[in-house]
């Protein structure tokens, strides 16, 4: 059974690191979708402009390299099992995040609202496959040290 949930996860994590990855590989092109789904409230301007100066681009450019390279970061690390559960919660949290700005069904009309309800319900399972990785118990520790191959 280890073998099939570590299987399981890394087949888990291929859509986060393929979407970390395409954000990275075409930032000029996701900009504007962030820019138009995410209003920066105006008491952050501040902070925001400062972000910008400090980094030399707009703050949906930076906003679209942060969330792909926390895709990618994600992805490996659940794959790997290290620190997967906790990193499972800030996944789905991100995801929940996801499904509120990108695909707010809620407010569309046909035939863009059921596009998004589909996307939302995928991102809704995913979360759900999230907070089961979260919740997996870790294996006990073995008491049979004879299985140590260690030099």
């Amino acid at each position: 059974m280890p073998a099939l949930a570590a299987l399981g996860r890394i087949l888990f994590c291929v859509l986060f690191f393929v979407s970390g990855a395409y954000k990275l590989s075409d930032i000029a092109g996701m900009a504007p979708m962030v820019a138009n789904h995410i209003a920066i409230p105006a008491e952050l301007s501040s902070y925001t402009a400062q972000i910008e100066t400090f980094a030399g681009m707009p703050i949906a450019q930076v906003i679209v390299i942060a969330s792909g390279v926390f895709e990618v970061l994600c992805a490996l690390l659940i794959a790997l099992n290290f620190g997967s559960r906790i990193v499972a919660i800030l996944l789905a949290l991100y995801v929940g995040a996801t499904v509120f700005y990108f695909h707010n069904f809620w407010t569309m009309t046909d035939p863009d609202r059921t596009v998004n309800l589909y996307q939302a319900l995928k991102n809704l399972s995913l979360i759900g496959g999230l907070l089961m990785i979260a919740g997996f118990p870790r294996p006990a520790p073995s008491a049979d040290t004879t299985s140590y191959h260690g030099v």
